[in-house]
């Protein structure tokens, strides 16, 4: 199995250790993708040594969205000092490691630079390979850290994000094929945006939250959760493609509707907020299962799986959601499909995953063809996956008789 392969492919005098027959290497990842600094130390059997994350949301918060000049200025005075605290934590020296891994893309370019040099100055210093590697697919490759005997490529993977919403199939890393991805908003943006318009920080216990994790909790305690309802987005479009955009616009009128009518003051928040948020929930979490589903039965009907259990694996900051979770893994159950999603902790931007996906890197590459001229690794602010299937899924024009959510 592809675990086994782990002690033919690493073999660094110096940089392993032996834990009984297996040969163990560590990784380094570099995360800056976007607000926060992440750096980890992960082995390869999916052991995490060190994990430090510097957040900043408390920052970004007060100004209502992230200013990447100053999101900049922040990961430039905390890189070296997550860095020498990882070191710590994980009791290792520089030269034990196996390589270098950072994020190179997709991202805010004033962030993805700060990361990319200082694990370019750390390659050179201790004469590391480095391995760039893809935000979007470090997330997708990261359950498998937790899960590698249990989840085998190919699988289908639904990434949700703060800033991305997409359907792959993925074979490993570099061999994702994208099925579906958002025409506009994604739904973390979404949450946050119409939290926002809710005026949902005006409560203490919410001042500090994201609007997703705001939305999910207020939700909790409605006492009419079907009090609002809001219109299918791409009902008609038999594809997996993800539109936001009509589920905010259409929530940024039910909120003044209901302010008008309760005539709610300008830094107050409507009366019924926590049955809004239900509804909300439910809108999103409907528009996710029916993209999913057609996703699904395309992966059936081409037999994309092939002889690995039909998989489903949800992935990205907005999987931190346990509603959403639970009604794509109901979905997923319908369809003889297992469901799974990474540790809360890992859901989010880590450098965990960028680590995990250096390791996958070197098990699907061997480590000496990985050796190349770091100046020739560059970043970019967005980037796709390597192949694409979103025309063929059109095409296919699949009618599904949709699964309810729970």
């Amino acid at each position: 199995m592809y675990a086994a392969a782990v002690p033919q492919l690493l073999r660094c005098p110096g940089a392993s250790r032996h834990t009984g027959k297996r040969l163990v290497s560590y990784v380094l990842g570099i995360e800056t993708s976007c607000d926060d600094t992440g750096i980890a130390i992960v082995d390869t059997t999916g052991r995490v040594h060190a994990n430090v994350l510097e957040s900043q949301q408390q920052f970004h918060t007060r100004y209502g969205g992230i200013i990447p000049p100053r999101a900049q200025d922040l990961h430039r005075a905390r890189i070296e000092n997550a860095y020498e605290r990882c070191l710590e934590q994980a009791q290792l020296q520089p030269e034990q490691l196996e390589a270098i891994a950072v994020t190179t893309r997709p991202g805010l370019p004033l962030s993805l630079i700060v990361g990319l040099r200082f694990a370019r100055h750390l390659a050179r210093r201790e004469h590391k390979p480095l391995l760039p590697v893809h935000h979007m697919e470090a997330h997708a490759l990261q359950v498998r850290m937790e899960q590698l005997t249990e989840i085998g490529y190919p699988y289908l993977c639904l990434l949700i994000s703060g800033g991305h919403c997409q359907l792959a199939v993925v074979q490993g890393p570099g061999r994702l094929t994208l099925l579906g991805e958002t025409l506009d908003d994604a739904p973390g943006e979404a949450f946050d945006k119409i939290a926002r318009r809710l005026r949902l920080y005006v409560l203490p216990q919410y001042r500090l939250w994201n609007g997703g994790r705001a939305v999910e909790h207020a939700a909790q305690t409605a006492r009419q959760p079907a009090a609002y309802e809001f219109p299918l987005p791409l009902s008609r479009q038999r594809d997996c493609n993800f539109s936001f955009a009509g589920i905010k616009n259409n929530s940024f009128r039910a909120i003044r509707k209901q302010e008008l009518a309760e005539r709610t003051p300008p830094d107050g928040i409507i009366s019924n907020y926590d049955d809004f948020c239900a509804g909300l929930l439910r809108a999103v979490s409907r528009h996710l299962m029916h993209r999913t589903q057609r996703a699904l039965e395309y992966c059936l009907q081409q037999g994309l799986f092939d002889a690995a259990p039909p998989t489903l694996v949800i992935s990205g900051g907005v999987a931190n959601n346990d509603v959403i979770f639970a009604n794509l893994a109901h979905l997923a159950a319908q369809y003889n499909c297992r469901a799974f999603r990474p540790s809360k902790r890992y859901c989010s931007d880590n450098g965990v995953m960028i680590a995990w996906h250096g390791i996958e890197q070197l098990l699907q590459n061997g480590q000496y063809s990985l050796r190349r001229d770091i100046d020739c690794i560059d970043i970019a602010g967005s980037a796709g996956f390597q192949h694409t299937a979103v025309n063929d899924v059109a095409l296919a024009g699949i009618k599904c008789k949709w699964i309810k959510p729970l």
